[in-house]
């Protein structure tokens, strides 16, 4: 099959050891990002499958209309809310989605909570300046962390939290609450207390149109000027600009964001980017060898069952009957 890959951005793919999976294809792979449709379209040609990196590009129905060779949609991941999944099926493509690891996010949320609360990007720059201790720390011990969402990565963090000595908070849906307290896990009172009483939150809660802008500025403003606001999973889940603003107001006093609206961010145009009191990194969180083997070695697969004409954990099963 003519196999196009997009958003490489660390020219990785190749390198990894399943990529062998797909000798026998005709593959070009791409390692910047082009959103718009009529370059996309062009880019991606007479493809007959299209492997996605997680959520870099959308697929919509404007850029499926031009492209007519377009057979197989391979998701790394079984979360797609950036393809149009009844255009897919109008036409007859099947979008196929699995692999992935959930501890790289939650290791790199941690990373974000140390970095953010002992100023440890800020103490490098100040060491390798010159200088020497310049900041005082907080430590996580017999603080509150709450935890929005109770999923495999929220669950992960808030194992590790308790493990440090922190009193955990859950709040999220039923299920989410159901399994928290399962495992013994304290749930917040209400959303209100929730946000009033940690010292550390931090977000793992899928982006999907329930959920999207569910974080808005009433939620910031009940947060203490001292707290940490953590974000690993998705931007959208946060009100467009309400972080930014109620990190100026002062409530919270800090926040951790490893997700953006728009990605990739190029030449740090970022309002957070621009603040003092937010560490940002560069969407990182499942960006590891392992989880990208996980990722790929399930797309890789996928498409070799969909040319075998076994298509294997299909998204859109509808589209086999047509």
């Amino acid at each position: 099959m003519r196999v196009a890959i997009l958003d490489d951005y660390q020219s990785v793919i190749a390198t990894l050891g399943c990529y062998t999976k797909l000798a026998k294809h005709d593959v070009r792979i791409f390692h910047d990002s082009v959103k718009e449709t009529g370059a996309l379209a062009e880019r991606i040609g007479n493809a007959e499958a299209l492997v996605l990196t997680r959520e870099r590009t959308p697929v919509d129905e404007p850029l499926i209309a031009k492209l007519p060779s377009l057979r197989l949609i391979s998701q790394t991941g079984k979360n797609a809310p950036h393809i149009d999944m009844a255009a897919c099926t109008r036409r007859g493509i099947v979008v196929s989605g699995g692999g992935g690891l959930g501890h790289a996010t939650a290791e790199l949320t941690w990373g974000l909570i140390f970095a953010s609360s002992r100023h440890i990007p800020k103490e490098v720059a100040s060491l390798k300046a010159g200088n020497w201790q310049s900041t005082i720390g907080e430590g996580v011990h017999g603080k509150t962390l709450g935890i929005y969402g109770f999923g495999r990565l929220g669950s992960q963090v808030a194992r590790v939290g308790k493990t440090f000595g922190m009193r955990v908070t859950i709040w999220g849906r039923e299920g989410s609450q159901s399994r928290a307290r399962e495992e013994g896990f304290e749930i917040a009172a209400s959303k209100a207390a929730f946000f009033a009483e940690s010292d550390v939150l931090s977000v793992h809660l899928m982006l999907r149109s329930e959920s999207q802008g569910i974080i808005g500025p009433e939620d910031f403003a009940r947060m203490k000027p001292t707290a940490l606001f953590v974000n690993t999973s998705r931007a959208g889940l946060v009100v467009r600009g309400a972080l930014e603003a109620a990190l100026q107001s002062g409530r919270p006093g800090r926040a951790a964001v490893d997700v953006y609206d728009d990605e990739p961010v190029l030449g740090g145009n970022h309002p957070l980017l621009k603040m003092d009191n937010v560490i940002a990194t560069p969407h990182l969180g499942y960006v590891e060898r392992a989880g990208y083997e996980s990722f790929f070695n399930a797309s890789f697969d996928q498409i070799n069952a969909f040319a075998a004409g076994a298509p294997i954990n299909v998204m859109n099963p509808e589209v086999l009957t047509r």
